[in-house]
């Protein structure tokens, strides 16, 4: 039934929160910020997980531009702890940015169904992430070899889930809608996304959130993606 699958990258193949957590902690101790006023790891990583969900959601919507998300998440958690330093917070954004893509945790099942499907279809990629980061995360996971097409944000000049970037996605690898789906574990982003320009989904669910929406596949393991795509 089908030809072509797209993937999100960030939590639904590439652990980010595993590999955020440890980019993160490497930078708790190599800036010695437990010296500088942050009592602990955990509430300082806490602090600017809340941070970046929320420079995100504006950078999504267009309301801020990549630089100033990449700054400005440091600060604003800086700024928890009483430390107002911006230049710090520029140092731990560039360091940040070197080291997470060097991380290799994938989500469980994800390597697996990657061999599984390989051969079987062709693989693509459909992420919001900068483009740089996102090969950089590709090639340390080992993983790049899988897909033919690294569908960012940055190339299309658009964001998941507007149509845009799945008529950027289709024009560039070839595919079509009948024969394509997108397998991601953002409900609002990729889901949604997909289905409003007449893609098939699968909503990666590992948490079972509870939801409204009627996807075309849920599945709660990457392992359970085997029996779809035969």
């Amino acid at each position: 039934m089908y030809q072509h699958l797209f993937f999100d990258l960030d939590h639904t193949l590439w652990d980010f929160e595993k590999n955020s957590e440890a980019t993160m902690f490497r930078i708790y101790e190599d800036f010695k910020l437990a010296e500088l006023g942050i009592p602990n790891f955990e509430s300082y990583f806490k602090n600017y997980c809340i941070h970046n969900d929320i420079l995100w959601e504006r950078y999504r919507n267009g309301f801020i531009k990549r630089t100033e998300l990449r700054w400005k998440r440091m600060w604003l958690t800086l700024l928890d702890f009483n430390i107002k330093d911006q230049a710090l917070s520029l140092k731990i954004s560039d360091a940040y940015l070197d080291i997470l893509p060097t991380n290799t945790h994938l989500m469980p099942g994800a390597l697996e169904l990657l061999e599984h499907c390989k051969g079987r279809y062709n693989m693509h990629l459909i992420t919001n992430g900068f483009e740089t980061t996102q090969q950089m995360k590709l090639s340390y996971s080992g993983i790049d070899h899988y897909f033919e097409a690294l569908i960012t944000s940055e190339k299309s000049f658009s964001m998941k889930p507007k149509r845009e970037i799945f008529d950027y996605a289709l024009q560039t690898t070839g595919a079509v809608i009948h024969q394509s789906i997108m397998i991601g574990d953002a409900l609002a982003i990729d889901i949604l996304g997909a289905k409003n320009v007449g893609m098939d989904q699968v909503y990666y669910n590992p948490c079972k959130i509870p939801h409204t929406e009627q996807p075309t596949y849920e599945v709660a393991h990457l392992a359970a993606l085997k029996s779809i795509f035969i």
